[in-house]
């Protein structure tokens, strides 16, 4: 049977005359140097180590060769540098970067790399409730969902005067026979459906969920959790929750009103009552659309309640658009009064604003591979979501210290990992340093250099 063997080089086209031959023969080169950034981003914000502490290990100290600690890291910072599978890691374990990494340059074992492979990592995402013969490492999932709320308070300085909760669900495709595959009409296939809260670019929560559920099923634990956190340090701090209409539900709302200090504003799903509120407000936006060409836009603010559903009436205000020949109205319900925050402001300003959630997410599930729910139980691949979530944490407070004022204090997380993590280097251990010699032709060196120094300033 003939065998798959990788060549000892590669021929390309010539250049001035000279043979153009590479080969894996470099020694000890890597392509993540700029890794040591989110390194230097951990130490600022200890976040493998206290992500280490919500798991349980019932492993014999004794023929331990890669802690917990090792094992999280690996796995967080290898979904950072773009390695979303387990597989990636029987070779990236021989990466002297992801041993700089781990601060383990040498295993004690001599058939060990110095980080682990894709079976002890695999042992690690398939871990159970309780350590079992099989799998000794049991994560604590509440406590990962506080660490999450936890790394969102210790990013201020001080207690801010407002923040805003921006609650979304979306899919996430499966391909196998996972636990708790469903199809879902709305999105034509099978998956699951997770729930993500962000506040700005902080990540709060991500739960994975069935597809069989409401958009909102679990939203009001998940708030009323993390709105207990946030109340405990910032006492003061008004909170305002937003949504689409999939979260525009009694037992919410109702939670809110109740709640002192919380606020919200839900898109409102329309209806032939509700359009009829705008009829007279549409036809004079046809009317203005006809006359100049352009959309036409006009909102009305007015009290509104369901005929079953709703315990009252609430706030609620339309958009009454006419744009492409059609009418667009729209609707959103809220807390808020009209004398704190008129209609068009509410609408155009506040509620639509949500929008910048959905790049959130976009960083999360096709950066970040949160969307690489492959194991077999929803167990495992919550945790798999969570190490893409930590991974999102992690280059969200490189760029917050360490990018904020320069060209990257933007920029999405496959920017950040093309431009500043994906540096080759020429790696040297001697007994008294570790040198790495990063390529000298990278373009973005003055960045990479103000990061440093604002990462180990923020370290001390």
């Amino acid at each position: 049977m003939q065998t798959q063997c990788i060549p000892d080089s590669f021929e390309f086209a010539p250049v001035e005359r000279r043979a153009v031959v590479a080969g894996f023969d470099g020694g000890r080169i890597t392509s993540n140097a700029g890794a040591l950034l989110l390194r230097a981003g951990d130490a600022a914000i200890r976040l493998v180590d206290r992500f280490a502490r919500c798991f349980r290990d019932a492993r014999r100290p004794e023929l331990i060769e890669h802690e917990v600690a090792t094992l999280v890291g690996q796995r967080v910072y290898g979904i950072a540098l773009g390695y979303e599978d387990l597989i990636d890691h029987d070779e990236l374990r021989h990466d002297p970067i992801m041993a700089v990494l781990a601060g383990k340059l040498a295993a004690r074992r001599k058939d060990c790399a110095p980080v682990a492979g894709k079976s002890t990592l695999n042992r690690l995402e398939l871990s159970r409730e309780q350590p079992t013969c099989y799998h000794k490492i049991a994560y604590e999932g509440a406590a990962v969902e506080k660490l999450l709320v936890d790394l969102f308070l210790e990013a201020h300085h001080r207690p801010p005067r407002q923040i805003v909760l921006d609650l979304d669900a979306t899919d996430d495709p499966l391909h196998g026979h996972q636990e708790g595959r469903f199809f879902h009409g709305y999105y034509d296939c099978y998956c699951y459906l997770p729930l993500y809260v962000f506040c700005g670019r902080h990540l709060l929560a991500a739960k994975l969920r069935p597809s069989n559920l409401d958009a909102a099923a679990g939203a009001l634990e998940e708030i009323a959790r993390i709105v207990a956190r946030i109340r405990a340090a910032w006492p003061n701090t008004r909170i305002l929750l937003r949504a689409d209409s999939g979260f525009a539900r009694e037992e919410l709302m109702s939670w809110c009103e109740a709640t002192n200090g919380v606020e919200y504003l839900f898109g409102l799903a329309r209806n032939q009552r509700l359009v009829g509120e705008l009829k007279a407000d549409l036809a004079r936006a046809e009317q203005e659309s006809l006359r100049t060409g352009k959309p036409a836009r006009r909102f009305k603010d007015f009290r509104w309640t369901t005929l079953k559903s709703w315990s009252r009436e609430r706030r609620v205000v339309g958009k009454a658009e006419w744009t492409k020949d059609e009418a667009n109205p729209r609707f959103v319900v809220t807390s808020l009064d009209a004398a704190e925050c008129g209609a068009r402001h509410l609408y155009e300003r506040i509620y639509c604003a949500r929008g910048d959630m959905e790049n959130r997410i976009k960083e999360c599930q096709l950066d970040l591979f949160a969307d690489r729910t492959s194991a077999a139980t929803l167990r495992a691949n919550q945790l798999r979501l969570w190490f893409a979530s930590m991974a999102y944490v992690l280059i969200c407070a490189l760029r917050r210290i360490g990018l904020n004022h320069t060209n990257f204090g933007k920029a999405s997380c496959a920017t950040i990992r093309l431009k500043l993590l994906k540096i080759g280097a020429l790696v040297r251990i001697s007994v008294r340093r570790i040198k790495i010699a990063m390529a000298s032709g990278c373009p973005d060196q003055q960045e990479f250099a103000a990061a440093h120094a604002l990462l180990t300033q923020a370290a001390r």
